[in-house]
């Protein structure tokens, strides 16, 4: 499986069939994704290997997300981690079973854990998720979420994936407004500038 497209395709529908039930949101999300990353390139035959890979038994997750972790700068690889949260989140909701392949599939293609927690707390919101975005602690001190953004606002600019197609850089920009919405978030409740 040498081709970028069907390793996308696999991992999608691993995520989709994840929670037994694979809905049309979701192939929508696909669907949308893939036209916007692979222009007139994307074609009926991308959606028979993503058809394939939703009915086969086992999806060989192992040698693609090792494929994908040589071939892949890591900024690429959080970016595919955010799509995969994106297709689950799809139907309004993150269901466990498609939680725990998607944390499978991030661990598999090297993606940090502070980078998986940062993502992972975009989709699922409680009281420390804006913590949880920026890498750190509630008990963090100002300066020491002053210091997290900086490395996160660094780490995930749009411009390091600005080589990357439109639906990468579309992700990329998601990411940092989540990243400078949960500093303001902290500020405003710390009243620190």
């Amino acid at each position: 499986m040498s081709d970028v497209a069907t390793m996308l395709m696999a991992l999608s529908a691993a995520v989709m069939k994840a929670d037994g039930k694979v809905l049309k949101a979701e192939l929508d999300y696909v669907k949308s994704f893939f036209s916007q990353q692979f222009g007139n390139q994307f074609t009926s035959q991308h959606l028979k290997v993503l058809k394939q890979f939703l009915d086969t038994k086992d999806i060989p997750l192992d040698k693609i997300c090792n494929d994908i972790r040589t071939r892949m700068p890591s900024e690429v690889r959080v970016q595919l981690v955010h799509y995969m949260f994106g297709i689950a989140k799809a139907d309004g909701d993150v269901a466990e079973s498609e939680f725990n392949v998607i944390q499978n599939i991030a661990q598999k293609l090297g993606v940090s854990q502070t980078d998986f927690e940062s993502l992972k707390n975009m989709f699922y919101r409680d009281v420390n998720s804006d913590y949880k975005i920026l890498g750190v602690d509630a008990s963090a001190t100002d300066d020491q979420i002053k210091k997290a953004y900086r490395k996160m606002a660094i780490a995930h600019h749009p411009d390091k994936v600005a080589s990357m197609g439109e639906e990468y850089q579309k992700g990329a920009q998601e990411k940092f407004m989540k990243i400078q919405e949960a500093y303001e978030n902290i500020k405003k409740k710390r009243g620190f500038k």
